[in-house]
C-alpha cells in the first residue's frame, strides 16, 4: 500500500468533528450533574446518588474518548511528520497507531450512547409509573 501524506490527513477532519461532539456531550453532562447535585443539596435522595454514580462513569468515558481521539490526531501529525521526513515505515506505523486509536475512541463513544440511552430509558419508565398513578396528565 503506497502512504503519502495525504493519506493520514483525511483523518483531521473527522477527529475535529468527533472532538467537539465529545465536548458536547460533556458539556451536558456537566450540565446535569451540576443541576442534581443542586437538586440533592435541597432535597436529598437516594435514587440521585445512583444518577451521580451513572453520571460520574459516563463523564469517565467521554474524558478517555476524547484523550483516545486527541492522541490519535497527535499520532495522524507524527505519521505526516514522518513521512515528509521520508521515514514511510515508521510512517505507516504511526497511520496503524492512529487508526487503532480512533478505533478505541469510537469504541468508548459507543458504550456511552449505550449507557444515556439506559438512562434515558429509566427515566421515561419513571413517567410511565407516574401517568400509571395518575400523578401526571396524559401527554401520551
Amino acid at each position: 500500500m503506497n502512504i503519502d501524506i495525504t493519506t493520514p490527513a483525511i483523518l483531521f477532519p473527522t477527529i475535529s468533528l468527533l472532538l467537539l461532539a465529545y465536548t458536547n456531550r460533556f458539556v451536558a453532562l456537566a450540565s446535569i450533574i451540576r443541576n442534581l447535585h443542586a437538586s440533592h443539596q435541597s432535597k436529598p435522595d437516594p435514587m440521585l446518588r445512583q444518577e451521580i454514580a451513572s453520571l460520574r462513569y459516563r463523564i469517565k468515558l467521554i474524558r478517555n474518548m476524547q484523550a483516545w481521539g486527541a492522541a490519535s490526531l497527535l499520532f495522524s501529525v507524527i505519521c505526516i511528520l514522518l513521512l515528509f521526513l521520508g521515514f514511510e515505515t515508521a510512517g505507516r506505523w504511526m497511520f496503524a497507531v492512529s487508526l487503532v486509536m480512533m478505533l478505541i475512541s469510537l469504541a468508548l463513544s459507543l458504550r456511552e450512547i449505550q449507557l444515556s440511552v439506559v438512562a434515558l430509558d429509566l427515566h421515561l419508565r419513571d413517567v410511565e409509573q407516574e401517568r400509571e398513578r395518575g400523578r401526571s396528565p396524559d401527554y401520551f
